[in-house]
Order: structure tokens, then sequence, then C-alpha cells
């Protein structure tokens, strides 16, 4: 009797397993089938003939990932840098502070087979090919490859660029690393999309020289030579170039510049230069913003009447360095029961800051500002001290109408739905760290 009961449980487990798997099976065919018919949700814009503009998540492009084999709305990143490695003839320089892709690393092997010299830099931290596949591609491929600690350091602050220069003539640059959660979405998590990213794709010899200007002090003399390479504040500073486009004006600026140096000659400086000649509007999407004298510019735009909206990544909006809380005007203590240095509320706060609702697991990591519909301060560069201060970054602002228009599709497609305001939650986020401050203080 037993042995009976003990079959019967064994056939009835079995059923059930069967009928999960044929239920999953079910689901993942429809799945598949309504991914099949996703169509964009928008019309495309119109491409400016030399920066053209890119969004991971992008509602008016579907594309299929190469490696979970997803179908869902945005721009392929990836497939942009292949395609852009693909054209190239005689050479490849990628700056990029973490590289994780496969595809990329096989389209720079492919490149130099084909006779293309190909060139790469990573930050130390992301550069052991030990347990990463698209470094070990890279390194059976006999890539040329440095990271920061080639000036003979521990490392810079951060080797924080993502760029590429193909031919010395097209620049690839943005906000993305070349990463699966930089750009298409974490592998364990279905409902990722990756971090909120852009890339621009430039044609412009003058700005392929810049960038390759600073390529070459990074690189020093290869791997392998003489720690001649030049990281961080080794290097000499790089001053705000302008540049002239058939259609828009452009300005370059790659960081750090040293704290002995004149503020306003920095990448943050020059960002608040451009903030301070706003007339009506000044839309932000930063992963992190932490610089207290571009938010004290930001409160004299406003005062003057330009309408600002902020949306920053939910990790760092409401952290006690954060400028959300200045412009919210709230003070609240850091864990050491110590306002923060700078801290400044603002007298008229506004209520059109605060976070995006994003995917699970994907983060805000644009760093971007649409001033007047018409202007965009867009990089690598966080809004930050460290990045303005220590790191290797890169800091672009572009007067194009065309350009600006796709930025601030980008940022209206992360502001509908919005935890901005009192209205939308943020009182009780506010309210629970305070009450947490004036337990932890006893204020």
């Amino acid at each position: 009797m037993r042995a009976f009961f003990s079959r019967h449980r064994r056939r009835t487990l079995l059923f059930a397993l069967g009928l999960l798997l044929a239920l999953g099976t079910t689901v993942f065919r429809l799945y598949g089938a309504s991914q099949a018919t996703l169509q964009p949700l928008l019309a495309p814009l119109p491409q400016d003939a030399n920066i053209q503009v890119f969004f991971n998540q992008s509602e008016a492009s579907v594309y299929t990932e190469p490696y979970r084999e997803i179908t869902r709305y945005g721009d392929n990143l990836e497939q942009l840098v292949i395609d852009a490695i693909a054209q190239a003839t005689t050479t490849v320089d990628l700056a990029v502070q973490e590289l994780n892709l496969p595809l990329i690393a096989e389209a720079l092997v492919a490149a130099q087979r084909r006779g293309v010299q190909v060139r790469v830099i990573l930050e130390n931290d992301y550069a052991d090919a030990t347990e990463v596949e698209a470094l070990q591609i890279l390194a059976s491929g006999q890539i040329a490859q440095v990271d920061d600690t080639a000036d003979g350091s521990a490392g810079s602050g951060l080797m924080h660029h993502k760029f590429m220069v193909v031919d010395q003539q097209q620049v690839v640059t943005g906000s993305a690393n070349f990463t699966y959660s930089g750009i298409h979405g974490d592998a364990d998590v279905l409902e990722s999309r990756g971090n909120a990213n852009a890339l621009l794709k430039m044609e412009s010899d003058a700005i392929a020289q810049l960038f390759t200007q600073e390529f070459n002090r990074m690189w020093g003399d290869g791997p392998g030579g003489s720690l001649d390479s030049q990281f961080g504040l080794q290097k000499a500073p790089f001053a705000a170039q302008p540049i002239a486009l058939p259609t828009s004006t452009l300005t370059l600026q790659f960081s750090p510049l040293s704290t002995t140096q004149p503020w306003i000659q920095s990448g943050n400086g020059l960002i608040a230069r451009v903030l301070s000649q706003s007339a009506h509007s000044i839309d932000l999407a930063l992963f992190v913003f932490s610089e207290q004298l571009i938010a004290n510019q930001l409160e004299r735009q406003s005062e003057m009447g330009t309408e600002i909206r902020a949306l920053i990544d939910p990790g760092f909006v409401y952290r006690d360095y954060s400028e959300a809380l200045d412009m919210l005007g709230v003070a609240i203590p850091n864990q050491r029961c110590q306002m923060e240095a700078g801290n400044r509320p603002w007298a008229r706060p506004i209520q059109s800051v605060g976070m995006p609702n994003l995917p699970a697991g994907d983060k805000l990591h644009h760093k971007f500002a649409v001033i007047d519909d018409a202007t965009v301060i867009v990089g690598s560069q966080n809004w930050s001290h460290a990045a303005n201060s220590n790191n290797d970054e890169t800091l672009l602002v572009i007067q194009n109408k065309t350009v600006a228009a796709h930025f601030s599709r980008e940022f209206d497609r992360l502001y509908q739905d919005p935890l901005t305001g009192p209205l939308m939650g943020q009182t009780a986020l506010l309210a629970e760290k305070r009450e947490s401050a004036r337990q932890r203080c006893s204020l």
C-alpha cells in the first residue's frame, strides 16, 4: 500500500511538472508572438547630417536583442558600434570604462584581421580578461590594450570616457558603457531594458581629431612601453574647444581640471555657463547631481523665470549630497549628522524634480540637459565634483534644434510618469528621510 501511494505521488508530481512545462511553453510562445508584432509607438525624428542621436529605450524603433533574444523598444546601440567598426578602413580607437559585449569584441578582432589598426583603453577595474568573455576575445585576437595604470599609478580617478574614433573621421560617444546592462539589459532580469543611455554618431574630421588627441595622451606609446601614458590630472588642462559644423555649433571639453585652476574654466564651469544663457526652459536627466555651483546657477535661472524640470536616478536623487534636495528646498543632515558643505536649499523651491519610473534593474544613466529646446549638454561627465576634478571625461555642448528635439523627446518619455513633487509620492519619501535623520541625530 505504501509503495502504491509513493508511485501515485510520483505520477502526480510528474503530471504537475508536465503541466507547468506546457503552460510555460504556451506563455513563452504568446510572449514571443506579442514581441514579433511589436511596432514603434512614435514616428522617427529627422536626424542631422553630422550628428545623429540614438537611445536604447527609444519608442520610435524596435529591435531584437542578440543575447536574450527579446524584441523590445529601443535603438540597438551595440549594432551602431559594430556597424561603425565594420566601416573602418584604417583605424579604430576605443576608450570606454567597461566593455563586456562579445559581438563588439568580435567586430574589433575582425577589423584588425582585415588590416585596421585597433587600440583599446579601459578603466583598470574592468580590464581583467580572466572572466569576461569579450575581453578574452580581445586577448586571443591580440588587440592592443592599456588601462589607466599605464601611467605608473594605481589608476586615475576613473577612466570614465565612452568614445570611439573610426578612421579619424567618425566619432561615437555618449553616456553608455559597452555592456549588457548599459545597452540591452540585465541577463537575469527579464523586465530590464538597459540603463537609460544615449549614443551620438558624429561625422567631422575636426571633432575626430580632438578625440584622437585625447586618446593619444592616454595611450602614450602603448602596452609594454614606457610609463608615458597620461590619465586624470597628469594630463595638461584641455580648454573648451568650439567647432563649427554646417548646421551646428559644438563645444568640446575633456576633464579633469585641477581645483587649483578657476572652476569656471572646468567642465562643470562650462555647464554652468551654458545654463546661464537659458531664456525659458531647462530639462535635466542626470545619473547623479551633486555639484553645488551648478545648482546655484540653476536657482538664479529659476528666479529669472526659467522653467526647470529635473529627473535624477532613484539611487541618487535623495542622498544627502544630492542637489535635488536643494531644488526642493529640503535640508537633511548626512550620516554624520552634519549638513553637506555648501548645502543651500532654494528660497523658492520647485516641485518639478524627482526620479523616473524605470524597468526593474535599470538606472537613469543619462548625463544630459536640454536648454530652450535648442541646446544640448551631453557626454560621459556626471554633474559631480569627482567627475570634474579627477576623472577622464567627455563633455559636449551642441547647439542644434534637430539634435535637441531627440533629447527633448527622450526627456518627455522619462517624464510621462515620474515620481516628482508632493502629489506623486515624493512627500512621503522625503518625510521618511527627515524622520530617519531626526531619530539618528536627535533633532
